[in-house]
């Protein structure tokens, strides 16, 4: 068994075992095919995760699509966990069939705030992209807490951001420049962003660096 077996494996089974939970407790959050990958396609824009219905088809059957991007796992179980409930709760709008965001889906709406709540989660309001900055309160660590030791136990990877293509200036004697996925940009020295990551008050996203 190589280390990247070992890595796929765990992870998987960690994130499915998750949802699966996930569902135990909200009868209406639907079964998903599990994809994982690139978050990142070069730029500051990073997709932590997305639920998107109807992508997958097995015989006569449709069937739902949740993403989790690899630059997100290194946050840590307890946001990956986040990621997960934020997502059960547009699949929860699917199958009840509320619509819960608009603006191509970006805006998340006071539906979605019910929602979100419902399935555990402590949410604020982002000027760009509505309710849809989240938080996992203690109470919903309390309830899954195994869930959560075993994700801290499969994170042991995460994927780098993809290169960004558009060239241009990286870095200069000020520092490196980090953007977060919200537009809010800082300067920070090379020594303090290779240490952990640093996250953006204003939305819970983590700052990155063009590589």
């Amino acid at each position: 068994m190589t280390d990247s077996d070992t890595i796929t494996g765990l992870l998987v089974t960690a994130l499915e075992n998750a949802w699966a939970a996930i569902r135990s407790h909200h009868p209406d959050v639907p079964n998903v095919v599990l994809t994982v990958g690139s978050g990142s396609v070069g730029g500051s824009e990073l997709t932590l995760g997305h639920f998107a219905p109807d992508r997958w088809v097995r015989g006569e059957y449709e069937l739902h699509e949740l993403f989790i991007g690899g630059e997100g796992l290194q946050r840590g179980a307890i946001d990956v966990l986040g990621t997960l409930l934020h997502e059960a709760a547009h699949g929860t709008a699917v199958t009840r069939g509320i619509k819960d965001t608009s603006r191509q889906g970006r805006w998340h709406n006071e539906r979605y705030r019910t929602l979100g709540e419902e399935l555990g989660l402590l949410l604020a309001q982002h000027p760009k992209i509505g309710w849809s900055v989240t938080t996992v309160p203690d109470s919903t660590r309390d309830q899954y807490r195994d869930e959560l030791n075993e994700l801290a136990f499969a994170l042991v990877a995460y994927r780098r951001r993809e290169p960004d293509r558009r060239g241009g200036r990286k870095s200069s004697n000020n520092g490196l420049s980090a953007e977060c996925d919200c537009g809010r940009k800082i300067r920070v020295s090379r020594t303090v962003y290779q240490g952990p990551p640093i996250l953006c008050e204003g939305c819970g996203g983590v700052f990155g660096v063009d590589p």
